[in-house]
């Protein structure tokens, strides 16, 4: 899963901890379809995580038509909610345009949030630490590329218990993208 990690260093100017949007894949698949989330105020390794799973769970949403690659969901990241937002997609029978709103409570958002910072927390931290970098050319606005494999954090599997599903595995696919 690749996200776009984009801070606003202006907490007055949302009253959500982050916001997670993402749009339909590019036309080309040279490049997948990749997530913009951003942070408000000061980040840390917990309030990423947080948005990391919002994005994990808001592509997981239940929704016939959901999954369409064509989807674009809008997602906020409250503090005491959880995530709220929604998902639209064009239907490709009527042509309609279908949306549906999506609620992701807090407690699944925590524990997303926890498996992705127990798999991947080191990367997490590190790229909180970038976007606090006091080096940043002023008017550059703090944005970095992240890629993960929320598949095997929304598994829970870490460690030993990845290395066993992995051996009892048939076969394994990577996709590596050139930079």
């Amino acid at each position: 899963m690749n996200v776009l990690v984009m801070l606003d260093e202006a907490p007055e100017s949302s009253p959500v901890l982050a916001q997670v949007n993402s749009g339909p894949s590019p036309l080309t698949h040279e490049r997948p379809a990749r997530d913009v989330v951003t942070l408000y105020g000061v980040p840390s390794a917990e309030t990423l995580a947080l948005a990391l799973a919002a994005a994990v769970e808001s592509r997981r949403a239940a929704v016939h038509g959901a999954h369409d690659p064509d989807t674009t969901r809008s997602v906020g990241v409250w503090a005491e909610r959880g995530a709220v937002g929604d998902a639209a997609w064009r239907d490709r029978l009527t042509g309609q345009i279908v949306t549906h709103d999506l609620e992701i409570p807090l407690v699944v958002l925590r524990d997303q949030a926890d498996s992705l910072l127990e798999d991947c927390g080191q990367a997490i931290r590190r790229l909180v630490a970038g976007l606090l970098m006091p080096d940043w050319p002023e008017g550059t606005r703090r944005a970095i590329t992240f890629s993960f494999a929320p598949a095997v954090a929304a598994a829970g599997l870490s460690g030993e218990a990845m290395l066993a599903n992995l051996r009892e595995a048939d076969g394994l696919s990577y996709d590596f993208e050139e930079n």
